[in-house]
């Protein structure tokens, strides 16, 4: 089964702009995740705009009028130049080099050009004024454009007046151009020009201003609702089958911190409130987790439940690589390297076997490479405990959704989980770390397959083939049958706990060979942001 195939979550920066500018128009009670997404919503806009303009004023014509269209400049320029200008925002919004501001402020600008296209479109045809002497009435495109572009790329009330007066004076100022060149003949007198061409069009500056009020005032309650206890929730990282994970700033400290919110639909009873059983399940979990302080075990700071039944916790904020995509990104780690980190999960899963935990979802994507002070190399556990807590069927219950029946991601699972067993120790977690040994040292999955059931009945049934046969880098005999024991069907024929797995790692020739200096040369040459200042970003992965 491919990596690819199941979504997961971790506490990964994505490779984005930071939020933690955000623009000064965009006014302190507009949503963060608005305003982020200005740049996206302006390039869909602005292509939207050159798709329209050209199958409304130019595909008819071209198939009917081809001959009155291209009788003159007037009729085909002004639209061309609209839609060139559309492709170039477009096209300049999609690079990472462009700011959120300058951003926001191309999207005022791209507003008024745009709007004086269509104008010039219209106006410039003389078929829109009346023969007879009676100015054209109704409304122009530029009202419903107006009115659209200020509603998907929302800013301050006060800036979507300004750019939307501008925008609208296109309408007036087209026409007295049309009435200054004399093409036509028509004659109007002030009344008529200012309740035709301009009256109507501060009534759609008005509903633009309403409009930017409204999304206002929702974007204060979004972001009080998007407070959970002193965190406040500034950008999703990422989501999965339990939830999503969030960037969280306290409202008090500069430290930020990653929240997972989990779901109401998987703790729930099926109203969406948290049923009593599974909130203590949860709190106690979670204080068993919290207690946990090997270093490589990634520190929870607080956890709850929310008004509406979601149960989150807040965790520290990583920055560096999953080791899955350290090996989709740079291939394989030579032996001593992928040693270096099984030992560091061994901290961490040794602990937890000394407090009863059994973590159940160990997989790259779930091992964390990160700078961590001066080391390097410094590997956490990620979503420790929690999933057991959250899948855990309460005695005397009918257990959760058919979803969940099976715990653990598929291509990382231990033969007693693929079976469906209710007991499980320490040895499920010692059987997913051979098969994360396995992805450090040959960059493949144990065992590939089409399908998730698939998978499952490899890692109950099937041996598989030792992982020196599967890759071009020396493995030492050693270790090579060191992962292969962690495979075994049989738990009792695996090495019998972390603490032990960890001894027979450090045991084997050359596994001292990777240091904390290489560990920082390596990052140096590969992620030198990292090293340089600490800050460092990546998509997040998915397994």
């Amino acid at each position: 089964m491919a990596m690819e195939s199941q979504p997961c979550m971790t506490l990964v920066c994505p490779e984005t702009k930071p939020p933690a500018q955000t623009p000064s128009d965009s006014g302190p009670g507009l949503a963060t995740h608005l305003v982020t997404q200005a740049a996206v919503r302006l390039r869909i806009l602005a292509l939207l705009y050159a798709f329209v303009f050209f199958m409304a004023a130019y595909l008819p014509a071209l198939m009917f009028e081809r001959a009155r269209l291209l009788s003159h400049p007037l009729n085909w320029v002004p639209g061309t130049i609209a839609i060139a200008v559309a492709l170039l925002v477009a096209a300049v919004t999609k690079s990472s080099r462009v700011s959120l501001p300058a951003a926001m402020t191309i999207g005022h600008l791209f507003l008024i050009v745009s709007s004086y296209g269509i104008a010039a479109s219209e106006f410039l045809d003389p078929t829109y004024f009346n023969p007879n002497g009676h100015i054209w009435m109704g409304l122009s495109w530029v009202a419903v454009w107006v009115l659209l572009f200020t509603v998907v790329v929302p800013t301050s009330p006060k800036k979507t007046v300004t750019a939307a007066l501008l925008a609208v004076s296109a309408v007036p100022v087209m026409v007295r151009i049309v009435l200054a060149t004399r093409l036509t003949s028509l004659h109007v007198n002030g009344m008529q020009f200012f309740f035709g061409l301009v009256f109507p069009y501060l009534l759609v500056v008005m509903m633009a201003y309403v409009g930017a009020r409204v999304v206002y005032a929702l974007g204060k309650e979004v972001t009080r609702a998007r407070e959970l206890g002193s965190y406040r929730l500034v950008e999703r990282l990422g989501q999965g089958g339990m939830g999503e994970v969030w960037r969280a700033q306290h409202r008090m400290l500069a430290r930020p911190a990653a929240i997972k919110l989990i779901r109401s639909a998987i703790t729930g009873n099926g109203n969406g409130a948290a049923s009593v059983e599974m909130r203590r399940r949860f709190e106690r979990e979670a204080q068993a987790t919290a207690s946990l302080r090997s270093p490589h075990t990634v520190s929870l700071f607080d956890f709850g439940v929310a008004d509406d039944g979601t149960f989150y916790y807040v965790m520290e904020l990583l920055e560096g690589l999953t080791a899955e995509a350290m090996v989709q990104r740079y291939g394989e780690l030579p032996f001593e390297r992928a040693i270096y980190v099984l030992r560091q999960i061994c901290h961490s899963l040794s602990e937890a076997d000394a407090y009863g935990l059994v973590h159940r979802d160990i997989k790259p994507a779930n091992i964390f490479l990160c700078r961590y002070g001066q080391e390097f190399d410094f590997v956490k556990v990620l979503d420790f405990g929690l999933v057991t807590a959250l899948n855990e069927e309460p005695s005397g219950s009918s257990g959760l959704t058919r979803e969940y029946s099976i715990h653990g991601t598929p291509a990382f699972i231990s033969p007693e989980q693929a079976l469906g067993l209710s007991h499980l120790d320490g040895r499920a977690d010692i059987y997913a770390t051979g098969c994360v040994a396995y992805w450090l040292l040959t960059g493949q999955l144990v065992f590939t397959a089409a399908t998730p059931m698939e998978s499952l009945l490899h890692h109950a049934h099937t041996v598989p083939i030792p992982p020196s046969k599967r890759t071009e880098l020396r493995i030492p005999p050693a270790l090579d049958g060191l992962v292969m024991a962690c495979l075994a069907k049989s738990p009792a024929d695996r090495p019998q706990s972390a603490a032990e797995l960890s001894r027979q790692l450090g045991e084997i020739a050359g596994a001292d060979r990777w240091t904390e200096v290489k560990a920082r040369e390596w990052w140096a040459i590969h992620e030198p942001s990292l090293v340089s200042n600490g800050r460092f970003r990546t998509p997040t992965p998915r397994s």
